[in-house]
């Protein structure tokens, strides 16, 4: 009898112990990742072949090093957004090119990791590259840097100009010596980018879409990928050659923070 009665108590624990466990609040649970509205939707599944090249899943970026919420290289944006770039796409395809987007939806959190990276004045790891004639204590003031972004609303997009067929770029690999954004083509890290003339994220006034001192191909270029979008109700940043967003945005009140995955928009 002594074994049994044993037993009997440790069963009798056990269960005490799974309805302690089952009664626990919710805050002392795992909280789920937010997903996506049902508004947006994956760029891949209304379009496959616009190029995505997303930066901030990698090194190779102003902070050099992967950005908070970039779980995946996928490019999520509202469908409006996206079906927009998809009839871009159609048009520049005609005249033997393609879109490419660097950056799509950015959750909030991915925000604000520039917001310290760029209160972090010790950290210049990428300078030579992406801010090269810019102090980094300047990157507030100029507007380079800012605690809210149009980016998380999901209708705005960083992209450019590819000719097809599209080589590949190749990876970046860190410490590799940095050239200026604002550098000649052939001296800037490669990119299988028409020549905008500046690499993407240049932290400079060149950057600006009308920037007089931008002329010729590079010139015309800029006003191709402008126009094009344009016509489908894309709106450029103009100190942003390659900042785009769509109009009128479904959410142009709200900042998300789900995270850049395939999962925040899974079965769209």
């Amino acid at each position: 009898m002594t074994g049994l009665a044993s037993v009997l108590r440790v069963l009798a624990a056990t269960a005490s112990l799974l309805v302690f466990v089952a009664a626990a609040p919710p805050s002392a649970q795992a909280t789920p990742e937010p997903r996506a509205p049902k508004e947006f939707v994956a760029l891949r599944s209304v379009d496959p072949t616009i190029i995505e090249e997303m930066r901030y899943t990698t090194a190779h970026n102003f902070v050099g090093e992967p950005v908070d919420g970039y779980r995946q290289p996928v490019c999520i944006l509202t469908a409006p957004a996206a079906r927009a770039l998809h009839r871009a796409q159609v048009a520049l395809e005609r005249q033997g090119y393609s879109l490419k987007v660097y950056d799509c939806y950015r959750p909030q959190r991915a925000v604000d990791h520039f917001v310290r990276w760029a209160k972090d004045l010790r950290d210049e790891r990428m300078k030579a590259e992406f801010y090269p004639l810019v102090a980094k204590s300047r990157l507030f003031a100029d507007g380079y840097i800012a605690e809210k972004s149009g980016h998380s609303r999901g209708s705005t997009v960083d992209l450019t100009i590819v000719e097809l067929p599209a080589r590949r770029t190749r990876p970046y690999e860190p410490g590799e010596k940095l050239v200026p954004c604002h550098a000649p083509r052939q001296e800037r890290f490669p990119d299988n980018s028409v020549d905008m003339g500046t690499g993407f994220d240049c932290f400079d006034t060149l950057s600006h879409t009308d920037d007089p001192r931008v002329q010729g191909s590079q010139r015309a270029n800029r006003r191709l990928l402008k126009n094009t979008l344009a016509a489908q109700g894309f709106v450029n940043l103009p100190e942003e050659w390659w900042h785009f967003t769509y109009k009128p945005e479904p959410f142009p009140d709200t900042y998300f923070d789900f995270p850049v995955a395939r999962r925040s928009v899974a079965g769209r």
